[in-house]
Formats: C-alpha cells, sequence, structure tokens
C-alpha cells in the first residue's frame, strides 16, 4: 500500500545495516520499521539531553524562591 509519509534516503556503513538488519529481524519488524524506531529513540534522548540542561541550569539558580500561595497571587489562581 503507498503511503503518503515522507521518505528519508541514507548510506550507511555495512556494519550498522547489518546491526539494524538483525534487531530488526530479532523484533519481527521491517528494516524500514525499526530504522524508524531507532530514530525516534535517539530524537528522544537528544530532547531529553536539552531537557536536562535546562534542569541543571535552574538547580543553580540561587535566586530566592517564591512559595506557592505568592505564585498563585500573582497569577489570581484559586
Amino acid at each position: 500500500m503507498p503511503t503518503m509519509l515522507p521518505r528519508i534516503s541514507t548510506v550507511v556503513e555495512r556494519s550498522i545495516y547489518e546491526a539494524v538488519a538483525m534487531l530488526a529481524k530479532k523484533d519481527g519488524v521491517s528494516l524500514s520499521q525499526k530504522a524508524r524506531d531507532l530514530l525516534l529513540e535517539a530524537l528522544e534522548l537528544i530532547e531529553d539531553a536539552g531537557l536536562e540542561a535546562i534542569v541543571e541550569r535552574r538547580r543553580k539558580n540561587l535566586g530566592k524562591s517564591i512559595p506557592l500561595a505568592e505564585v498563585k497571587r500573582r497569577f489570581r489562581i484559586k
């Protein structure tokens, strides 16, 4: 069945191809599906690293914290 999803075509070393093919066979999915899953996982790891950097910057913030009651008052939250 044809798909309207965009495609990515890439050239990889034989060792990478064989590793992805082995994982696809082990999981019972197509080579394309396994490559997609691995790309998604890599993107999630990159996103996590970016969020971790934000957390570390906030941990180093030595400014005074605002109590929850003050936040609610400022934003008029009940």
